[in-house]
Parts: structure tokens; sequence; C-alpha cells
């Protein structure tokens, strides 16, 4: 019984390692393609009031991409948690391409418009993954509220910078 239990929590550590690693890594490497337009962007580009440091928005991220890894390895572990899973990993892809369109394209308009798409997506996969855990569907909504709040920044900029 006891050799049953162990192989339980390590095939559940090994479950959260890999989305919390996954996600970190998905905002890793959009943050290195995004890295020198991002400090081009600092630099130049008119930012609405309210606007955080730059130097906040990588912590942020940081955490809630744990957060959100943590939320979909509960997930993986209900017998129904797939097709939540599938919109987890959607929402992850819309939200990878966001600052490579934002701050590499400068497509300020459609970035806007694509992070509506991910903060739909993000209140999908919210609801799916209370239905299944509700702890899983608590741990989103930091993120929900800060893709909220990233549209109000991205909207500022575009109307702030349109040449």
């Amino acid at each position: 019984m006891l050799s049953g239990v162990m192989i339980l929590k390590k095939a559940t550590w090994k479950t959260y390692a890999f989305y919390v690693g996954m996600t970190e890594l998905a905002g890793l490497l959009a943050g290195l393609i995004s890295r020198e337009a991002t400090q081009l962007y600092q630099q130049t580009i008119l930012k609405p009031a309210l606007s955080p440091p730059g130097w906040l928005f990588p912590v942020v991220w940081s955490v809630l991409y744990l957060l959100m890894g943590v939320g979909a390895a509960r997930v993986s572990q209900t017998p129904a948690g797939k097709g939540a899973l599938k919109i987890y990993w959607t929402q992850l892809a819309v939200n990878f391409l966001w600052p490579i369109l934002f701050f590499n394209f400068q497509l300020f308009g459609f970035a806007f418009f694509w992070l509506a798409l991910l903060w739909g997506l993000i209140v999908w996969m919210t609801l799916s993954f209370l239905e299944l855990d509700r702890a899983a569907g608590l741990t989103q909504l930091p993120y929900l509220l800060w893709v909220a709040f990233a549209g109000y920044l991205n909207l500022g900029v575009w109307m702030l910078n349109r040449f």
C-alpha cells in the first residue's frame, strides 16, 4: 500500500513539473523572442496612465505562468480533463503570440483584438477548470484579471501611438 502512495505522489510531482515547466517555457520563449523589441518599446512608445514599470511584467508573468501550470496539472488528474486541457493549450498558444504581435511587429490594434480573443479563451478555460476542480479554476482568476488590465494597456498604447 505504501508503494502505491509513493507512486501516486511521484506521478503527481511529475505532472506538476510538466505543466508548470511547459507553461513557464512558453513564456520564456515569447519573452526571449520579443526581448529587444520590448526594450525599444519601453524607450519609444507612449504609454497610458497606470502603466506599470517594465521590470514588473516578467515578475507578474512568471507568477501567472506558475498558477496556470498548477491549475492545468490539477485538471489533468481529473477523469474528464482532456477537453479543458485542449482549451488550456489553445489559450497558451494565443498567449505566446501576443507579445510578438504587440512588441515585435507593433501591430497594436491587431494585438488588442488578439488579446480579446485570449481573454475569451481564458474565461472559457477558467469555467471549464472550475467545473472539474474548483482550486484549478480559482488559480486562473489572477491571469484573467491581468489580461483584462493588459487589454486596457494595449488599447491605450494603440490610441496614443496611431500614426
